[in-house]
């Protein structure tokens, strides 16, 4: 029967739209007869599994649609549908022709004919789409609920609850104000009449207009909508107090897709935005100080040590840093007093070329502050200062003097902060932070972390003046212990070298030593503590004066060894390696024994350099170990060298490698025995080693 569109009209009949909630669910329909099998199969069926009419009708349908695990199951379910007439609904797991597995919501009921005979009725939707529209619309019933939105007619009479703390507008496809809502109104500290007919941009003076409207017309023009997209300002309802929102737009359209505008959310994000942002800087504050805690400290030079504090701070903390310590705490004499105090730049930093680096003490460089000034302050009260604002008063209180003061103000210093040093609890000086190109004043939050850098940077540089200290000490004992004139031995001409520890952390306890003996003869000795510090140079001093006392009683070099074997063994745990040699300018011959020490080098007159044959020996200290004497001839113009494995030993070559560069650079005759060592420590040795250096050279005179 064809019926006409008015007359369908009449009778409440219309025609719905495609894409409706039917069509989304796209509901699948099938009949099954009483023994199971598919008797009829809907298209929405076919789309749904895969299975094409022809490939499912009198079929099995559990042979089909079910996998075994769960067969015994339905075919349970399927004869209490057919016996009881009771519908069963549920989700159940289908396999689709693909093989592919789907959740199916169900809902199976029975069905009669009118010759008595039973059918199943099986209806079935995809469970995930199900479960989606189902979230939807329980949004959906929640946001009228509790939503601001009535519609009480289209278009602009857009009746809006009172109750909501979200903002909400509809605007026209000319991005005008049609509607807002109360909550809207307390936001912007604009009534709903103030809003309509203006555009954001005319209702909120205070946020970038532009950009709000660009987000608008891209959602007008392609329909996406967008969701959270966060907005930062002022309004008229605060505009004292920045504030953040998150603005969602979705686009209005009727049913012909017809655009009618946008219907905008606002929610009030200032706290969360404001948590959100001292988190970022509290991760800030973490990751700066996880990175101090690696930077810093990376080796006991002092200087060092204070420029990595500096660095760190820079430019994360502040434009400008300096590291100065208490001249007293440097001398190793820390106090505190009253008055002036006299500080030593240890580091300066700068983000880039200032004045204010020029302002700054130069490091290494002592300088008078008094006790009006604000570093001076700081390492007096060991509090931090902190000056948020400059004036020129207050940077006449921060610089050493008017220049300084005046080259601050060139490079825009606006902002100050120092804080204590202190470790061990005693002040050892004070971080200095300026900002110069950074507009923000420094805060308390700023302050807090930089005590934090300042606490952990402050042991560090305390460790690293102690272990100066405790070096100087060792490096002043070892010198004192060592020969500082030669006599003038028979025969020989002599000239020697020491050298500390390059990376000038270390201070071993390499010596050499030119003995007079008996009836014109000359004790050549060169020797190598193991260790390093105060008590391997204290150990070198007592072996030093040992073998003096010993070579005065006219004993064989291996016999001299034997005794100083048995000296070191009472030093334990200290080991000691060691080259002993008499020269004898009546036979013109020299007696050695090493005790695990490198072999000397001869050089004979007009020859080449040789290596020494001769037993190596164990180190002083092993004890039990007999040493043994090689003699050879030594004449006119020949040359011996005696020296430390701290001359030939690198990290990245062999020894054997290393002493025939020796020998190589041996073969170059030098005018002197002095520019022969010099030539020696300048080619061979290793910079960045971390071993002192004795060298001795001795050549017979023509």
């Amino acid at each position: 029967m064809r019926t006409g569109g008015g007359e369908a009209h009449r009778a409440g009949v219309r025609r719905s739209p495609e894409g409706g909630l039917v069509d989304v669910l796209g509901t699948a329909a099938m009949v099954l007869d009483t023994e199971g099998r598919i008797a009829l199969w809907s298209p929405q069926a076919e789309r749904l599994l895969g299975y094409t009419p022809q490939e499912a009708l009198g079929r099995f349908a559990a042979r089909i649609l079910v996998d075994g695990e769960h067969f015994e199951l339905v075919l349970r379910l399927f004869a209490e549908v057919m016996s009881s007439g009771e519908t069963w609904a549920g989700s159940f797991p289908v396999r689709c022709k693909d093989g592919t597995t789907r959740l199916l919501e169900f809902r199976n009921m029975r069905l009669q004919d009118d010759r008595g005979a039973f059918y199943a009725l099986g209806l079935a939707t995809d469970g995930a789409t199900l479960r989606q529209v189902e979230r939807d619309l329980a949004l959906s019933v929640r946001l009228v609920d509790q939503s601001p939105i009535g519609l009480a007619v289209l278009g602009s009479d857009l009746g809006l609850v009172d109750q909501s703390p979200i903002g909400l507008a509809v605007l026209g496809s000319d991005l005008r104000y049609l509607a807002a809502n109360p909550a809207l109104e307390r936001m912007n500290g604009l009534s709903a009449a103030e809003h309509l007919g203006r555009r954001a941009g005319e209702a909120l003076p205070f946020l970038d207009g532009d950009v709000v409207e660009a987000a608008m017309s891209e959602v007008l023009r392609t329909g996406v909508p967008q969701v959270g997209h966060q907005v930062e300002g002022r309004t008229l309802a605060d505009p004292d107090t920045d504030r953040a929102w998150s603005m969602s737009l979705y686009r209005l359209d009727d049913s012909g897709g017809q655009v009618l505008g946008l219907a905008v959310s606002l929610i009030d994000m200032t706290d969360h935005h404001r948590a959100e942002a001292e988190a970022e800087r509290a991760r800030h504050r973490l990751a700066l100080i996880a990175d101090a805690s690696v930077r810093i400290g990376t080796t006991l030079d002092l200087e060092q040590t204070a420029r990595e504090l500096a660095e760190v701070t820079v430019p994360e903390l502040a434009d400008v840093a300096a590291v100065d310590v208490l001249d007293s705490v440097l001398k190793g004499n820390p106090r505190r007093t009253e008055g002036p105090a006299l500080i030593q730049a240890l580091a300066v930093v700068a983000a880039r070329p200032t004045p204010a680096v020029e302002a700054a003490d130069p490091p290494g460089h002592a300088a008078h502050y008094g006790a009006d000034r604000l570093i001076t302050r700081c390492v007096r009260t060991a509090k931090p200062v902190r000056v948020p604002y400059l004036d020129a008063e207050k940077l006449s209180r921060i610089a050493r003097d008017s220049r300084a003061a005046g080259l601050l103000a060139e490079a825009g210093a606006h902002s100050y902060l120092a804080v204590p040093l202190i470790a061990r609890g005693e002040v050892l000086g004070a971080l200095d932070l300026i900002r110069t190109d950074n507009p923000l004043p420094f805060t308390e939050d700023d302050e807090v972390l930089a005590c934090d850098l300042a606490a952990r940077a402050a042991v560090c540089i305390d460790n690293a003046r102690l272990f100066r200290q405790q070096r100087e000490t060792a490096l002043t004992l070892q010198r004192s212990m060592l020969p500082h004139n030669h006599h003038t031995p028979a025969g020989l001409e002599v000239a020697s070298r020491y050298r500390p520890a390059a990376s000038r952390y270390e201070v071993g306890g390499d010596w050499f030593d030119v003995i007079p003996l008996r009836e014109g003869r000359t004790a050549l000795v060169v020797g190598d503590v193991m260790g390093s510090g105060i008590n391997a140079a204290t150990t070198m001093g007592r072996l030093r004066t040992a073998t003096q006392t010993l070579s005065r009683i006219g004993l064989r070099p291996a016999e001299v060894l034997r005794h100083l074997d048995e000296i070191t063994a009472d030093l334990d745990p200290w080991f000691a390696t060691c080259v002993y040699g008499v020269y004898d300018p009546g036979r013109n011959t020299c007696q050695v024994s090493t005790a695990g020490h490198l072999p000397p080098v001869l050089i004979p007159a007009g020859g080449p350099p040789q290596l020494l044959d001769l037993p190596a020996g164990a180190p002083l200290g092993v004890g039990g170990v007999p040493f043994s004497d090689v003699t050879f001839d030594l004449g006119p113009g020949d040359r011996l060298v005696l020296y430390t494995d701290g001359l030939v030993e690198t990290r990245d070559q062999d020894i054997d490698t290393r002493l025939d560069a020796l020998r190589t650079l041996l073969r170059e005759p030098d005018p002197s025995l002095e520019e022969s060592c010099d030539r020696l420590l300048r080619e061979l040795r290793d910079p960045s080693h971390h071993d002192d250096v004795a060298l001795l050279m001795a050549r017979v005179r023509d």
